[in-house]
Parts: C-alpha cells; structure tokens; sequence
C-alpha cells in the first residue's frame, strides 16, 4: 500500500498537473487522491488515519496531498475542470458557493441524513448548501471568542466572565482605567461586527427577488454598528485598520489590554511574545443580547467536497464519511483545538477553556452570505471602509447608505 503524504514543496511541483489517473481493475487497488490543507491535520493522526482506513477497507489506496492555502483558490478551480480532478478536496467553508457554481462539484444533499446532518454547525452547513444543494460536507471549525488577562480582571475586582452584552460593555467599561484598555478592537474587525449584526437580526446582505441587496443600512445592522462603536470606544484600537496591524498578539503582549476578540490559538502566539503570561490568560465566548445563548459568530473552517470528474464517486464518498464521522472528529478536534462539525461532540473539548468556549459560540455560528461573488465584496474591504468612517463621527445611516449600493453592485455582477 501507498503510504505517502507529499511534503509541501512536492506539492508546489505536482498541484499542476492534478490528480493522475490510475487505471483500474481487478487485481489493482482503486487509488484515492485526496487534497488537505495545509495546518488542517498532523502528519501523525495523517498517517493513523491512512493506515486504519487501508486496513479496513481493502483494495483502497489513499494518496494524501498536502495543499498550500497561498493559490489554493486557482488550483482548485482547474482541478475541478480537468478530467483527472482528485476525488475529494478539502476547501473553506465559504468557498463553496463559488466552486459549486463551476458544476464540476457532487452534489451529496442525499447523503445528508446518513451523515447526520441534523447536528452539524450551521456555520459550516448552510455555506456547503447552495440552492438546496448540499455540495460541502462540514469538517471542521474555528471562530473566535474574547480572550483576557486574568490580572487585570482581578485588578479591577471582576470576577466572572459577562453573560449579555450590556453586562459585557459594563465590565470593558471597570478595566478601562489606571492605563489599562478595557478592550483592544480595532475599527476594521468587520468578522466581530457581522456577529453582532446578525445577534439584532440583520444581516450583511440578503436576497429579494434572486438579486442580492446590500443589507447594512437596515435597523438592525445599524444597530449592530452601534454596538460595536460602544464597544470599541472602550479601549484605544486603532479606528483606520485592522487586527492585522498592528498584530493584537503582539499589543496584549505588552500586558495591558484586559481583552481582545481572537480564536484561542492565539494565546500560542501571545506566548511567543510574552512567555510570562502563560496561565494569565482566559477565555469566554462572545456574550449574546441574552444569558441563554452567546453571540453570534463567523464560523471559519472547511468543507469536504467531491469533484464531479472523480470516476470513483462511491468510495470517494465512502472517504468522505469517515473523514466526518465520529471517531475521526473526535481525533481531530483533540489534535488540533478544532470544533468537531457536529454540535454533539463539542463536549470533547471540554478540558481546554479556549476551545471550550469556541465550541460553545459555533454552536449558534454562520457564514458570509453564499454567493459566489462574496468574495470580491471582501477584496474591496467597503465593509472596513464603512468601519472606519463611523467610528471617525461620519453619519452611519449615510455611510451604510453608501457601502449597502457597493455590496448590491457588487453581488449582482455578472448576472
């Protein structure tokens, strides 16, 4: 049997050429070639995983590929073209819409109930489906929490993590004093602000009569602006940029920033800078509008597809199956702090505070609207621009007014 998984500079050499055909028969193994991000799995449970799977089903010989994110989009793109596509792929959760579009990817909406799609995360789920269509199957997810440091809570005589926004705005308002920022939140964390659109009711676009429509000048979105330009007033984040620049870790790091919006994985990278706060550090979801459930939030992640041009669509589902049953998720979610795709296994993390949380927010987690042309709204980063001239005292109604007809233009291109 074919134990490789490709180092990534093979990877570079080969992604061009695609999937090589293997000619089957009888006597032969029917190979599989499945594409994996890069940083989604380790190459131990990798490797656990193959050689389980080859042993317990015969006469299958997986071929793991290691793909870069940088380009992945393109790549994709002309494996789903070509006639020697791989036979799964794995892709972020919000790419779907646009490779679905192409009509080279399998539509599995029968295999929904097999695969328990009753418990999937709808953060992963609604952006597989498309039109009805389920062509991602849900695999894993990331989102983000608030992560804080614990001597600064207890400084400012705060003792437990806030369970509703407004007691969340009265806590950020206790640890902004003496120096310390109650809350580091830049003005273009535009993922943060979509949660809190979405907790009033909103959205960020929507569809009417099979056209798309920009949806930030509603009452809701606004009132989600509103909650973010209060929330964000409490600490000194820059208004014009991004929670890229300057990096946030780096900033908490410095040891006096109560808390930030980031994944728990981030704490890693806090470390990195500032190893003296290790065990400082705690993490809490994103708080709701009410105590019974957390905010909102952008669930990240990836989907499992299909290429229609695989000519092994059963055993490539097969794969598929197990990739996203149980036992694998469970594996997966404990080697890498991700969220399972099902919200019944969330309790697999419950020995880590930060994925803990993180699953607890997936649970009520969504998506950028499901269209293929999102993407280019993102490009054009109007929703950062729009940010930022709110939170510099430019009238919202007429900003929202301004960047909604962007959106609207946008989504509709080409149609």
């Amino acid at each position: 049997m074919n134990n490789r998984i490709l180092a990534l500079a093979a990877v570079f050499a080969l992604a061009a050429c695609g999937a090589t055909e293997q000619p089957q028969n009888a006597a032969g193994p029917v190979k599989l070639t499945v594409w994996i991000m890069d940083g989604s799995v380790t190459q131990d449970l990798l490797k656990s995983f193959e050689t389980e799977y080859e042993a317990a089903h015969q006469g299958i010989d997986l071929d793991l590929q290691i793909q870069a994110w940088d380009g992945i989009g393109e790549r994709v793109t002309a494996a789903l073209a070509s006639t020697d596509a791989p036979d799964v792929i794995e892709v972020g959760n919000t790419q779907v819409a646009q490779y679905s579009a192409s009509g080279g990817v399998t539509d599995l909406t029968a295999k929904i109930a097999e695969l328990k799609g009753e418990d999937w995360l709808p953060g992963l789920a609604q952006p597989g489906n498309v039109d009805g269509h389920q062509y991602g199957i849900p695999w894993y997810a990331a989102n983000r929490v608030v992560v804080y440091n614990k001597d600064l809570w207890a400084k400012a005589g705060v003792n437990e993590p806030p369970k509703t926004r407004d007691e969340w705005l009265e806590i950020t308002a206790k640890l902004d004093r003496g120096g310390d920022q109650g809350i580091y939140l830049t003005g273009q964390t535009w993922y943060a602000l979509a949660g809190f659109i979405w907790d009033e009711g909103g959205d960020l676009a929507v569809q009417e009569g099979g056209r798309w429509k920009g949806a930030l000048d509603t009452p809701q979105a606004l009132a989600g602006m509103d909650f973010y330009r209060r929330l964000q007033a409490l600490g000194k984040g820059p208004k014009d940029a991004d929670e890229a620049n300057p990096p946030q870790h780096e900033v908490f790091a410095q040891g006096k920033v109560a808390q930030i919006i980031a994944v728990p994985g981030v704490a890693a990278r806090v470390l990195e800078v500032e190893p003296k706060l290790a065990g400082k550090m705690g993490f809490f979801p994103i708080p709701g509008k009410t105590a019974d459930k957390p905010g909102t939030v952008f669930t990240g992640g990836s989907d499992l597809i299909v290429p229609a041009a695989s000519k092994r669509q059963e055993e490539a589902y097969e794969l598929v199956k197990a990739l996203a049953g149980e036992k694998f998720q469970t594996e997966l979610a404990k080697a890498m702090s991700f969220v399972p795709n099902r919200t019944s296994l969330a309790g697999v993390l419950a020995g880590d505070e930060g994925t803990a949380a993180m699953a607890a927010g997936a649970a009520n987690g969504r998506a950028t609207p499901n269209t293929p042309n999102w993407a280019a709204v993102e490009a054009t980063s109007v929703i950062k621009q729009y940010m930022t001239a709110v939170l510099t005292g430019a009238d919202p109604a007429t900003e929202a007014k301004k960047v909604s007809d962007t959106i609207t233009t946008t989504l509709n291109s080409g149609s």
